[in-house]
């Protein structure tokens, strides 16, 4: 059955009442009018504008709960657009412009020195965790055999930065997952033991790779959808990080998540994992079409903690795009760009959202793009070159990188993905 979306844009117009602003003689002069008051309840989208401690912001993307005072930066969500209201001159109107604060009033956009905004990054380090590049690449490797190349972990090129182990097995406990080596692998491959593929990891580390395990796939059957549930998710896979040497967790549900209970589980294993954890997502295309969908409300509630978003840019058809004006053909520059956009205008940052492609006509059913393609959409997105038809209403020059299904099947197929798509991450501002 098909499906559609409605997408609800929040506009925020900002009242200004006559004769608010006071006017001076003088050099003195006005600072600009305030725009209503920050609120932590309210819903901000980008262009949405608030005010907070005497300056004005506007918002870059889905906001709330976060204050413009302390969330306000090249990384994050709010951008400052100076000060507002009006200061009395104190001095002359010879001396320098009104402009300049008083030396007693800090400006607002500084927070004081004892309250540090803790979860605002260094402006020149985009707030991602587990040490990934800038911009990245990632590919599935597959537990199991069934035609594409079989492969030992180490044996994985390295053109990959992050390796997504498929997937993790289900338990008899609800929300529990274990892993096991497919014996059908391990057969074509000449035999592999738990010991050596706990080595291949270590392996991977010692090249500066990061692996993930993966949970869920087509064929999944993990469910988190109760606190008991939610605990027994984040005790398990911290135990399989233990075990193997995982550097974080896959969610790669397609048969229903619970956004509530899955980020409680996320936020349990990120207390015992600590801020190095890698917590990704690849969400099916019609996951992700609107915010309010359980895998986008899930994404945008742990964007504190989230590493990345890599939407599955195929199997689906037509979509619609960010500007909402027609159904956009999977297989082409303009879906990857008008779909990434619903990602960037709903609320992620730009460093949360990668494109997710397979890596061969044999990998998926539909929705393959010849890997030029793909660099084409992330310039598109970074830099407004390459682009089709449709042009983002924004540059996005964090994009985070590509991923694609498989690694094996991208061996399968000759490396064309990996040997197209990571060198060109390097020229991504």
């Amino acid at each position: 059955m098909r499906r559609s979306r409605s997408v609800i844009l929040a506009t925020v117009t900002a009242l200004v009442a006559g004769g608010a602003a006071t006017y001076f003689t003088g050099s003195a002069s006005a600072a600009a009018a305030c725009a209503p008051a920050w609120s932590a309840s309210q819903v901000y989208v980008g262009g949405n504008t608030a005010s907070q401690n005497g300056t004005n912001y506007s918002a870059k993307w889905w906001t709330q709960n976060e204050s413009p005072a302390t969330h306000s930066g090249q990384w994050d969500v709010w951008k400052s657009d100076g000060a507002c209201g009006t200061t009395p001159p104190t001095t002359p109107p010879a001396t320098p412009p009104a402009t300049t604060a008083p030396p007693t009033t800090p400006p607002a956009t500084t927070t004081p020195p004892t309250t540090p905004p803790t979860t605002t990054a260094p402006p020149t380090t985009p707030p991602s965790n587990g040490q990934l590049p800038k911009h990245f690449l990632t590919g599935y490797w597959q537990n199991f055999d069934n035609g594409a190349a079989p492969l030992k972990l180490a044996a994985v090129p390295n053109n990959y930065d992050l390796i997504a182990v498929a997937f993790a097995d289900a338990t008899s406990t609800p929300g529990a997952v274990t892993f096991n080596l497919d014996p059908g692998l391990a057969a074509a491959v000449g035999g592999y033991t738990d010991a050596q593929f706990k080595a291949d990891i270590a392996t991977l580390h010692s090249r500066g790779k990061k692996v993930v395990i993966s949970v869920g796939g087509e064929k999944g059957t993990v469910g988190v959808s109760s606190s008991s549930a939610a605990t027994a998710f984040a005790d398990s896979v911290y135990r399989l990080m233990t075990t193997y040497g995982f550097d974080g967790v896959d969610i790669d549900l397609e048969n229903g998540l619970n956004a509530t209970f899955m980020a409680q589980a996320l936020r349990s294993l990120r207390a015992k994992a600590g801020a190095n954890l890698i917590i990704t997502m690849a969400p099916q295309t019609i996951d992700m079409q609107s915010p309010q969908s359980s895998y986008f409300a899930l994404a945008l509630s742990i964007k504190d903690i989230l590493t990345v978003v890599f939407t599955q840019f195929y199997n689906s058809g037509s979509m619609l795009g960010c500007d909402n004006n027609a159904a956009y053909s999977q297989g082409t520059v303009n879906f990857l760009t008008a779909l990434a956009c619903i990602q960037t205008q709903g609320g992620l940052r730009p460093d949360q959202v990668a494109l997710g492609l397979p890596a061969s006509t044999r990998a998926a059913g539909g929705g393959y793009v010849a890997p030029a393609v793909v660099n084409n959409a992330l310039d598109c997105l970074a830099k407004a070159t390459n682009c089709g038809s449709f042009r983002p209403p924004a540059t996005y020059p964090g994009i985070r990188g590509a991923m694609t299904w498989s690694i094996n099947w991208d061996v399968t197929n000759g490396n064309g993905f990996a040997n197209t798509v990571k060198p060109h991450l390097a020229t991504l501002p």
